[in-house]
């Protein structure tokens, strides 16, 4: 909790002179979060792609029993480039609040490097493994790697979809997240979307920032129970998570997208980043 041309001839020329070309997509999703079947909290995401740029906004908040104990909400947003089909992120912020604390996060960076930070508060821990220039480069932030492309023209929610490590710097912690194909299967009880779900189980790999001598992060990088149900943007070649699975000693925690629904959109429509 606190933490997705062809071209036959004259023909096809034609038809794409009198209609925009489709490169581009738009999502909207929200989310019921649960802990044992108790639902604690709500989400949403909202994602616009096009064939050169993308931006990602989300918000969360507390919810239903967990309310009773304590207050939380925060909100998410990402721009940036795609690149030769990879996501090459240009500014990232998040701000969380909580009855105890609240935090601000902005990055900011270009040609896989991040060169801007503002991180409050810091992470003051002496046994913390430093983050060094060369680990923010290269990495993605937390909301642009819910936006995961797919190469070539292959089936968008097999094996291909979980076929990849994602490298994540989140202002205090660089880490990766290993993804590992076990099937694909239909979407259930989501309304918007009933197609095909790649489903992934997912490995942490801590690499700079963290404290490893705490229980907490022993325990996440044994975890064995993270999984990800990943679902397509219409006209993208980009997949974004529909369902995550996360399981603890205590049980399980879920966030399940209650409504997603996207649809393919001439890039003109698609926000820019210039």
């Amino acid at each position: 909790m606190r933490r997705s041309r062809f071209c036959f001839g004259g023909l096809a020329s034609a038809l794409l002179a009198a209609s925009p070309a489709l490169a581009g997509g738009a999502l909207e999703a929200r989310y019921t979060v649960s802990f044992t079947g108790l639902q604690i909290g709500q989400a949403a995401l909202v994602v616009h792609v096009n064939d050169d740029s993308y931006s990602a906004a989300g918000s969360g908040m507390v919810t239903g029993v967990l309310q009773l104990v304590t207050g939380g909400k925060g909100t998410a947003s990402a721009r940036g480039k795609l690149i030769d089909g990879r996501i090459s992120p240009v500014n990232y912020s998040a701000n969380s609040e909580t009855d105890r604390k609240s935090e601000e996060l902005r990055l900011a960076g270009a040609a896989g490097a991040i060169w801007d930070e503002k991180v409050e508060p810091r992470p003051e821990a002496a046994d913390r493994i430093p983050v060094t220039d060369e680990h923010r480069t290269g990495a993605v932030d937390p909301m642009s790697a819910l936006l995961m492309p797919v190469a070539g023209t292959g089936d968008l929610t097999g094996p291909a979809a979980c076929d990849r490590t994602l490298p994540i710097y989140d202002g205090r912690q660089r880490y990766d997240l290993e993804f590992i194909y076990l099937r694909t299967e239909a979407a259930k009880d989501v309304k918007g979307y009933s197609g095909p779900l790649a489903v992934c189980r997912v490995q942490y790999r801590p690499v700079a920032g963290h404290r490893p001598n705490r229980k907490s992060v022993k325990e996440l990088i044994d975890n064995k129970d993270i999984f990800v149900w990943l679902a397509p943007v219409a006209g993208t070649r980009m997949l974004v998570p529909q369902r995550v699975s996360f399981g603890t000693k205590l049980g399980t925690f879920v966030m399940h997208a209650t409504y997603f629904s996207s649809e393919a959109r001439p890039s003109r429509q698609a926000p820019a980043i210039r």
